[in-house]
Order: structure tokens, then C-alpha cells, then sequence
């Protein structure tokens, strides 16, 4: 899976679950604030990442997801591992 597919599947699946435009997801825009994410809805957000991807996201390494960029480069990571 490359990159660009992660980005294009990601943003597909956050747009469709949050009912946010995919235009707002720019690479250094904050996910917890354009996605409005509450304690309740981050949780939803790792449980669809988890699913989909297969892969775990531990709470520290949650933490420094901040931006867009920075949760493709986590998937994008633990997808090769």
C-alpha cells in the first residue's frame, strides 16, 4: 500500500465516519480539532485505524499524533513493521 492510497483510504473513511470535508485535511491540520474529536469520538477514531489497518495503537504513541501528517506517517510505519 503506498502513501497516497493510505491518505485517499484514510481520509475516505474519517470523512465518512465524522461527516467532516475531506477539503479540511490538510497534512498539517490538527486531527482532534478539525474532526471535533471528544474523549468518546477519539476512541471511535482508534477503533476504526486499529480495524482497518491491523495494527495497534498503544496511548503514548496516540499522544503525538497531532497532525494529519503525523497519523499517515504512523500508519504508513507500522503497516511495513
Amino acid at each position: 500500500m503506498t502513501r497516497e492510497d493510505i491518505v485517499k483510504q484514510v481520509n475516505s473513511i474519517l470523512a465518512d465516519e465524522f461527516e467532516v470535508d475531506q477539503a479540511l485535511f490538510t497534512p498539517e491540520a490538527n486531527v482532534k480539532e478539525t474532526l471535533s474529536l471528544d474523549s468518546l469520538s477519539l476512541v471511535d477514531l482508534v477503533a476504526i485505524i486499529q480495524c482497518t489497518y491491523k495494527i495497534k495503537i498503544p496511548v503514548a504513541d496516540l499522544r503525538a499524533i497531532q497532525t494529519f501528517t503525523d497519523l499517515y506517517d504512523y500508519i504508513e510505519s507500522h503497516l511495513e513493521a
